[in-house]
């Protein structure tokens, strides 16, 4: 993991800000999802970024009756 440097207080509702610097080096925007992570006494944001409900895969995703899957598990049901 990587130090930015950066530090953010809290504020009275639990909001911090995301620096501008972060925000346009993860290619983050207006209303864009973020997914959050523990890992012991760390917080990890992530882009959220849809996957397939089957493999995880984010890439090549489309939604079949609802859900996102895959272009590959798409193949492989329709083989099955």
């Amino acid at each position: 993991m990587k130090s930015t440097g950066i530090v953010r207080k809290i504020d009275s509702v639990g909001r911090f800000v995301v620096p501008i610097e972060l925000r346009t080096t993860l290619d983050l925007g207006t209303n864009d999802a973020i997914e959050i992570f523990t890992d012991e006494d760390k917080v990890i944001l992530k882009k959220y970024q849809p996957a397939c409900i089957f493999c995880g895969n984010a890439d090549n995703v489309t939604y079949f009756k609802g859900k996102l899957i895959c272009r590959d598990c798409l193949e492989e049901l329709k083989n099955a």
